[in-house]
């Protein structure tokens, strides 16, 4: 039987960019034996389960310079993930810096080694002796949860033998350039109950040149922390009080009410109601919804009267409610009930990160009730929305079909007639887009947005997700033509995804310095002496009556201090006023990005430039 390296060799498919194989849409190694009528086609590490293979590899490389180094160390798993890869390990030697850096320089001589990366299986009682040989017991328990007549697979490079089920490089040589990043700590499977173990992580290429591009970047995210610039720049702030709840100051305030304007502003223009509804509903509105069997986990609960009560996790099962309250014509559909409702998920301690993962936050969420004829339009509606806002901020972003998971609820039937929709109306639009198998929620198939900001990174924000369930579930009606009661079908609609996590991602992607719309303070006023205070003064009367966010610098002070204040305050216009601007009724104009532009114009002239920038909304 021919290996996939034969048959794409045979094909004139394999060059030294080549890393492995897909088989019938599987990934394999290159030394996998096919079977006679498979399709076989080459992986690069530029294909995402190419670059995944890579990624993997190098992760049993860093456990194998670990072993060498520190035998006695445990390893638990170590996979591929979206720009790296990690291990998990079990050792009572902490793994400071200068440890990684030894682990990093015995990681490189394993890759000189060029060691070749052998497949072989064993069955489940001999795997299970192998590694209690090995002394690795989370390796025994693993596999002690495999079917007792399933075959176990391993990888062995030179001494090294690691529980895998691939697949990999078929040698450590074609890892060309890579780094160990950090250490951070981890509990084994996520459970706070288990032990704490060393998360290494790591990143490796193919050629140098994308090592040092992803440090230059990792090195500019650094600078670009929301959580830091959130402090520096007084918009928001998480305190060791209520970890997971985040603080927004008078600044970040006046960012995330500018967000939310916009967004009363375009819902309305689309034929959106807005609701409100509570954050505490009673344990059997999340039974008939199905969280309460499907999400209890990331729930809080509570008592009320002696009755269980939940904090929402989420907002749809409100708006069932909403809907339900009085009969519908078909006259009446589409119905678009918009809601920016607070929602509160028990997540992990470790998983918490800034704004961006938190454990109360704002979905802009809508529902969309509709007749089936309605359904395609509706989707292309919402997916116009979103294309809509990401423009504003200067966002690109890719699409996801995401279909059905393991855990799920309803027929195949309507899981057909759902994802189909998302489908057709994909089509339609004539973008790009990827399937994303079992990722739907458990009532419904989606499309996510996923958004590349300034430094290439990917979000997942947006999604439009199709229920036939909720409905049936809360016996929502409508009248038909035909004058008798149907099914509504229901979309689930974010843009922003959770405010606060959108105000991080903005943070970021402008490294904090916001457009002049955006912008907490929008204009700052420089008088060089004391002698221009009264001149300043009618200045910031004039720009405050015209709705412009002003503050006045009247600091003893030299002026070029305070430009610099202001600069790293990163406000976008600073106004100059000397004497010479003072008898002529004008600024001297710098701004944010270019500095000092040369430019003196009258205060008019100025408001009339900054009013159309605003009312354009520029990202820049």
């Amino acid at each position: 039987m021919k290996t996939a390296y034969d048959i794409l060799k045979e094909a004139s498919k394999i060059n030294r960019s080549v890393i492995a194989a897909e088989v019938d849409g599987h990934a394999v190694d290159l030394t996998h034996k096919v079977a006679e009528g498979s399709e076989v086609k080459p992986l690069t590490f530029d294909d995402p389960e190419g670059k995944k293979i890579f990624w993997h590899t190098a992760s049993h490389v860093l456990a194998a310079a670990v072993k060498r180094l520190y035998p006695s160390a445990k390893l638990t798993i170590g996979p591929a993930i979206e720009n790296g890869f990690y291990y998990d390990i079990d050792s009572d030697i902490p793994f400071t810096p200068d440890i990684l850096e030894k682990i990093e320089t015995e990681m490189a001589n394993i890759i000189k080694e060029d060691a070749k990366e052998e497949r072989f299986t064993l069955p489940r009682d001999e795997a299970i002796a192998l590694m209690e040989q090995q002394d690795e017991p989370y390796k025994v328990l693993l596999i002690g949860r495999v079917d007792e007549d399933e075959e176990i697979s391993f990888y062995r490079q030179n001494e090294f033998v690691d529980l895998c089920a691939g697949p990999h490089l078929y040698s450590t040589g074609l890892i060309k350039a890579f780094k160990v990043l950090q250490c951070t700590g981890a509990y084994w499977e996520g459970n706070s109950e288990n032990k704490m173990l060393q998360r290494i992580y790591g990143v490796a290429f193919t050629k140098k040149s994308d090592l040092d591009a992803y440090v230059a970047r990792i090195e500019e995210a650094k600078k670009r922390d929301h959580r830091k610039l959130g402090r520096e720049l007084d918009l928001f702030d998480i305190h060791d009080e209520g970890p997971g709840f985040p603080f927004f100051l008078p600044k970040g305030m006046i960012l995330r009410n500018l967000l939310e304007d916009f967004w009363h502003e375009e819902h309305r223009k689309n034929g959106y109601q807005e609701i409100k509804t509570p954050i505490i509903l009673n344990q059997e509105l999340w039974h008939r919804s199905g969280h309460w069997d499907h999400y209890k986990d990331n729930m809080y609960t509570t008592k009320i009267d002696d009755v269980d009560y939940a904090l929402k996790p989420m907002n749809c099962p409100g708006g069932m409610l909403v809907f339900k309250r009085k009969i519908h014509s078909y006259r009446d559909l589409p119905q678009r009930l918009a809601e920016l409702g607070l929602v509160h998920r028990h997540e992990l301690s470790g998983a918490l990160h800034g704004l961006m993962r938190v454990r109360c936050f704002t979905q802009d969420d809508a529902h969309i009730f509709m007749t089936p004829e309605q359904t395609e339009d509706e989707i292309i509606g919402v997916m116009n929305l979103v294309d809509k806002f990401y423009n504003i901020f200067g966002f690109k972003y890719k699409m996801e079909l995401s279909t059905r998971p393991e855990n799920s609820m309803g027929s195949d039937e309507q899981w057909e007639i759902a994802t189909e929709a998302l489908r057709r109306a994909l089509d339609k639009t004539g973008k790009p887009y990827i399937i994303n198998e079992g990722d739907g929620a458990f009532y419904g198939p989606k499309i996510d947005f996923h958004l590349e900001d300034s430094l290439g990174r990917t979000w997942q924000c947006g999604t439009i997700q199709l229920d036939f369930q909720m409905p049936e579930r809360f016996d929502l009606n409508y009248i038909g033509q035909d004058n008798e009661r149907h099914r509504p079908i229901m979309i689930h609609r974010v843009v922003f995804g959770s405010i606060e996590r959108f105000i991080g991602i903005l943070t970021e992607h402008y490294a904090g310095a916001f457009p002049l719309w955006l912008a907490p303070v929008q204009i700052q006023l420089l008088p060089i002496t004391d002698s221009n205070n009264d001149y300043c003064d009618s200045v910031y009367e004039k720009l405050t009556a015209s709705g412009f966010r002003t503050e006045c610098d009247k600091r003893n002070e030299k002026i070029g201090y305070r430009i610099r204040e202001a600069q790293l305050a990163k406000i976008p216009y600073m106004l100059v006023l000397g004497d010479k601007e003072q008898s002529a009724g004008a600024v001297a104009v710098r701004s944010r990005k270019e500095g000092d532009k040369g430019i003196v114009m009258s205060v008019d002239e100025f408001i009339a430039s900054a009013v159309a920038e605003v009312k354009e909304r520029r990202n820049t």
